[in-house]
């Protein structure tokens, strides 16, 4: 048989491989803590799971329109007007089955040979990915440490071409939890309308996760009116109300791209599945709590990771101000990020992610999920210690 050569062209995420080996050790018996899988360790809230099962019982079993049931639109307009202040039509929401799908449908309207896409590096390596499976030109910017892994505006808006059709943006970040300044928010709506031909996606799926103070977002929600028809919001539920599994997740787009994003949606997957839209609604609507509890959790062991991880000869790590990640720098150790990753989990037990697993940029850190517990934590923290100790014992 002949493959089509784009198939070629598709990357993975190493976080499930690095799971699956994981996993293969724990069955011969070893003890692995796993601090490489991107997911909140908390269960979902009870009364989305009761939502879900009420509507089951209550016959919703078929299909839904493409785009989602309007009730759950409806809910996710209420939920940008509450927190951002802007009114927008339930026609501009689109209803997917996980945040990828918004990023992959944004990708391949935009992207083929001749055309450039932008994003972050290191950042999600799935962008990366689908991007080099449209054919066009995978343009990475880098995240820098000295800036809090934060996009600088001035730097993406002096990197955009003639040929550059999409931009992408994360904030908070994976994997280095960065969060960019309300201020480069601003600056670089306003600097993209010099480039009127440049759409901008801006992946949000963490904003619930803003570790600091009251956890204010920099949205680029706000900023709807000032690029009129080319702003794209990537966001959904898995990660705010530890909904991993469901698969679910919401899109903003214009009117014309949310009807294009439809029409792909019928031609894939056809409609997210009806009981998940209903546990969606009970999410947005009903108690917060949770969300505000594992806020203040992922906050109470980002500090309890970073202050472990700096007392760790050879490594530094900045205080990431989202998500739940933590990418420290290991260039003090005199080994590579796929060495560090390989070595803590044949040799301590300890799953980490390779910084190179995220982009070039990525070369000298791993990135560690702190959404464990604080046992496993300090756990691993005196692992990785034992780790590096040992090895410049035998050097």
């Amino acid at each position: 048989m002949q493959i089509a050569a784009r198939m070629s062209r598709l990357g993975t995420e190493s976080a499930f491989e690095v799971l699956a080996r994981a996993k293969a050790l724990e069955a011969q018996g070893k003890s692995v803590i796993n601090l490489g899988i991107g997911q909140p360790d908390f269960p979902t809230p009870p009364h989305v799971v009761e939502a879900a099962i009420k509507a089951l019982r209550d016959g919703h079993h078929g299909y839904t329109p493409a785009n989602g049931i309007l009730p759950l639109r409806e809910a996710v307009c209420a939920e940008i007007a509450a927190r951002y202040g802007k009114t927008v039509s339930p026609d501009r929401i689109v209803i997917v089955p996980g945040g990828k799908v918004t990023m992959a449908t944004a990708i391949e309207m935009f992207g083929e040979p001749g055309a450039e896409i932008m994003y972050p590096d290191p950042g999600f390596p799935i962008y990366e990915s689908l991007v080099n499976y449209t054919g066009a030109k995978a343009c990475g910017y880098p995240l820098l440490e000295k800036d809090g892994f934060a996009f600088r505006a001035d730097d993406l808006l002096a990197r955009i071409t003639p040929a550059t059709r999409l931009l992408i943006v994360n904030s908070p970040a994976n994997p280095t939890g960065g969060v960019a300044p309300a201020e480069e928010v601003k600056k670089l709506a306003e600097g993209l309308q010099r480039f009127p031909n440049v759409v901008l996606m801006a992946d949000e799926i963490y904003s619930r996760l803003v570790l600091d103070g009251d956890g204010t977002y920099a949205s680029l929600i706000p900023y709807l009116d000032q690029l009129q028809d080319r702003l794209i919001i990537l966001e959904g539920w898995s990660k705010t109300y530890a909904m991993t599994g469901w698969r679910l997740g919401w899109g903003l787009w214009p009117q014309k791209l949310a009807e294009i994003a439809t029409r792909l949606a019928i031609n894939t997957h056809s409609c997210v599945n009806a009981a998940t839209q209903f546990a969606g609604i009970a999410a947005l609507t009903g108690p917060q709590d949770a969300v505000e509890t594992m806020r203040q959790a992922f906050r109470r062991r980002r500090d309890l990771c970073v202050a472990g991880l700096n007392q760790i000869a050879g490594i530094s790590c900045i205080r990431p101000e989202g998500a739940f990640y933590a990418f420290p720098n290991i260039t003090g150790t005199g080994l590579n990020a796929r060495q560090i990753q390989d070595g803590l989990l044949e040799e301590a037990g300890v799953a980490t992610i390779a910084g190179t697993s995220f982009g070039r940029h990525g070369e000298g850190y791993v990135r560690l999920s702190f959404a464990a517990s604080d046992e496993a934590i300090s756990e691993a923290l005196q692992r990785i210690a034992g780790f590096l100790a040992g090895r410049k014992q035998k050097h």
